[in-house]
């Protein structure tokens, strides 16, 4: 189950890595919520994966360390208004730039007189 566990963190981290690497700003927001998701994994799974363990200590033989679950709630909350904001400000920019690429500019396209081609001539 642990391995299971860390392969998902490992292929959301990945995930998010490569779309924030992306050039258009819908990707960049995407790829920043993966990568929170990621973190919030990593923070629940730092309290011990345990199968029927309370929460509460006193309850029962195993517990789970509350710490990390608070950790993660306040994140999610954090994550959720992070968001929120991200794509509020990207609508601004396609409205006010009229693209959604992350530096304000289209990369030029074969037809401009600015296209370089990368190909042999």
């Amino acid at each position: 189950m642990e391995g299971l566990y860390a392969f998902c963190v490992g292929l959301l981290t990945a995930c998010g890595i490569f779309l924030t690497l992306r050039g258009r700003s819908f990707s960049v927001v995407m790829g920043l919520t993966l990568l929170s998701y990621a973190v919030n994994l990593f923070l629940f799974a730092s309290g011990r994966l345990k199968l029927n363990a309370a929460a509460v200590l006193g309850q029962s033989e195993q517990y789970s360390d509350p710490l990390p679950q608070a950790l993660v709630l306040t994140a999610i909350v954090i994550g959720f208004a992070m968001t929120a904001f991200a794509v509020i400000l990207a609508m601004r920019v396609r409205a006010d730039l009229g693209n959604d690429h992350v530096d304000g500019v289209l990369p030029a396209q074969p037809g401009d007189p600015t296209y370089k081609s990368g190909g042999h001539h």
